[in-house]
């Protein structure tokens, strides 16, 4: 049995540049104030898988080539995406994210909204100091539909009527626009026709719906993120495998399953009920094979771009989003 593609397999085409990246985004965020420069170095040493910055690299390697424009495009989008997840901890009082200590947990609210600010301002003033305007407007239009996203989500959390198209609509604002963004980047940097701009976006859009689906699946259990299972349940947000059974439900269960979700999602007996409920109401299987088909139109993008260790990667970078256990 073949051994399973890692990150650093799919990294392969674009090694030095994540490396000439990590650079380029360190030089981004240095400052002369101590604490701030502090932070920053502390926000570094955490970073996560590198994803953003591979859908943006190997977009462009795709499209035309890595240029200067692409590392800045790449950085902007972390540096925006960054200062929105720092605020998010804070409103939700959150003490981790990735198994760390979270900035607000280590130097208290005002500092970690007011390094939000900065990594937000530094974004802007580094696209506009290069008239890097094009690539602005794409980063600036995926952080607007993230927050209309979680908002939308948020209003329907507490009503409990999300159907299968506000729940699409909802991922494809707050989790799919982002990865969108990072492949239009890419794209757009290489110096892309707008057609082949818009069929990396397309593309970027279909990995982030897949992306979001199995992030919702490890609600169910099978995950080594050590995401407790029912979570997402705990904050009463509905996923496609609990919609999906509530749409084949009987009143009396749909009735049921909607009460725990309202008023016993913090009991453990419950959640167990209304998890293995799901399983055996096909909710796991019919979101997979959703998931299979957004990885399926996004691969489908691909045979129509040039050939190469790029296009590879990116093929290899979909079937992770979908077969990763964390």
């Amino acid at each position: 049995m073949p051994a399973a593609i890692t990150l650093e397999d799919i990294q392969q085409p674009i090694a030095e540049e994540l490396e000439h990246f990590e650079r380029h985004f360190r030089k981004a965020v240095k400052s002369r104030i101590l604490l701030l420069d502090k932070i920053m170095h502390y926000m570094i040493r955490r970073k996560g898988k590198q994803m953003r910055p591979m859908f943006v690299l190997l977009s462009a390697q795709l499209t035309g080539g890595i240029s200067p424009a692409t590392y800045r495009g790449a950085a902007l989008i972390e540096l925006l995406h960054t200062a929105t997840l720092i605020h998010d901890d804070v409103v939700d009082d959150a003490d981790e994210r990735r198994g760390f200590f979270s900035i607000n947990a280590l130097w208290k609210n005002k500092i970690a909204v007011l390094i939000g600010d900065f990594l937000l301002s530094r974004g802007l003033l580094m696209s506009l100091e290069h008239d890097d305007f094009q690539l602005l407007k794409i980063t600036s239009r995926a952080v607007k539909l993230m927050s209309e996203g979680e908002l939308l989500q948020m209003e329907k959390a507490r009503r409990l009527n999300i159907d299968e198209v506000v729940y699409f609509d909802i991922i494809r604002q707050k989790t799919a626009s982002l990865i969108a963004a990072c492949c239009e980047s890419g794209a757009a940097s290489a110096g892309a026709s707008p057609e082949t701009v818009e069929q990396l976006r397309r593309f970027g859009e279909l990995v982030g719906m897949a992306f979001q689906i199995k992030d919702d699946l490890f609600d169910y259990g099978g995950s080594r993120s050590g995401k407790p299972v029912g979570i997402d349940l705990k904050e009463k947000k509905m996923t496609l495998p609990l919609i999906h059974t509530l749409n084949k439900s009987s009143w009396l269960e749909r009735r049921r399953l909607i009460h725990i979700v309202r008023h016993q999602s913090n009991k453990p007996k419950q959640v167990k009920y209304l998890v293995d409920f799901v399983k055996a109401a096909g909710g796991i299987s019919y979101s997979e094979q959703t998931m299979h088909r957004f990885a399926d139109e996004a691969l489908a993008i691909l045979d129509t771009l040039p050939s190469g260790p790029a296009n590879t990667s990116l093929r290899q970078l979909v079937n992770y989003t979908i077969e990763r256990d964390k």
